[in-house]
């Protein structure tokens, strides 16, 4: 066996030795397709939908790609573009229904449920800046095993269709943890702060990239205690619990993103 084949081989198994476990296999709006793309063992493929890199990760002696399916995608196949030593092919991800039930609040602000001009300028900016954000590849190969970011209950998941006073508003696109104000929030894995901000709608943010396009935000805080470009271990501290931003009292807001879209926090957690 020739020595760069020997090396493959080797990086291979050193990959899919890590203590890697994937999130469940979850082809509906707001979860996550799982697609095996073969044997770990000939150098690492990339994969692409829409123009956009997903996540390869190696576990059991295969690759992975993790596709993030957008909350409003409909009951109809997805096709993503893989590409390796053997040239490149398409694999089509047939992606299910998934109905998330209602939830209703009631906001004592009234101008964070219809926002006036200045505002309406403001949230457009920290939009594109966010989506640039969320837009975010770096090469590093994230640890897809998260660790709970708060302490508390689950107060509302992943989904839900909220109405705001009576008007309706974007699906929520996080996980809340019912905690008291000043309550320490950690980081679940590791990955580098790229961004830090006090914005309209989620208040005092920290955004974390964790690698090939996994990114999670903690929204709502009182206090933040890191800053961009700082590395950060398992169990660090981001900041502390808050109600800033549009919120109904104290509480974390917690978003994943993969592959430039929210999906469901939960499937990172609680998996053996």
């Amino acid at each position: 066996m020739k020595a760069t084949r020997l090396s493959f081989l080797l990086a291979g198994l050193l990959l899919t030795g890590a203590a890697h476990a994937l999130p469940p296999h979850t082809p509906v709006p707001g979860g996550i397709a799982v697609v095996d793309l073969g044997p770990a063992g000939t150098g690492k493929p990339s994969a692409r939908w829409h123009g956009q890199a997903l996540a390869v990760i190696g576990d059991n002696g295969r690759w992975h790609a993790l596709l993030g399916i957008p909350l409003d995608t409909l009951p109809a196949p997805l096709e993503i573009v893989v590409a390796d030593a053997d040239g490149t092919r398409r694999l089509s991800i047939p992606v299910g229904i998934k109905n998330y039930p209602e939830q209703r609040l009631r906001i004592a602000n009234q101008r964070l449920v219809e926002p006036g001009p200045a505002d309406l300028a403001r949230i457009a900016q920290e939009k594109a800046h966010t989506d640039r954000i969320k837009q975010r590849f770096s090469d590093a190969e994230p640890d897809t095993t998260f660790a709970r970011p708060a302490d508390g209950r689950l107060s509302s998941r992943f989904g839900l269709r909220r109405v705001f006073n009576g008007q309706p508003r974007n699906p929520h696109s996080g996980l809340d943890f019912a905690a008291p104000a000043g309550a320490s929030v950690q980081v679940p894995a590791p990955g580098v702060v790229i961004d830090t901000g006090d914005y309209f709608f989620s208040g005092r943010t920290v955004f974390v990239d964790h690698g090939q396009g996994l990114l999670s935000a903690y929204m709502h805080l009182s206090d933040i205690a890191v800053r961009p470009g700082q590395r950060l271990e398992r169990g660090a501290k981001i900041g502390a619990v808050g109600a800033s931003g549009r919120a109904t009292g104290p509480h974390l807001h917690w978003t994943v993103i993969l592959n430039g879209t929210p999906v469901d926090p939960e499937l990172f957690l609680d998996r053996p």
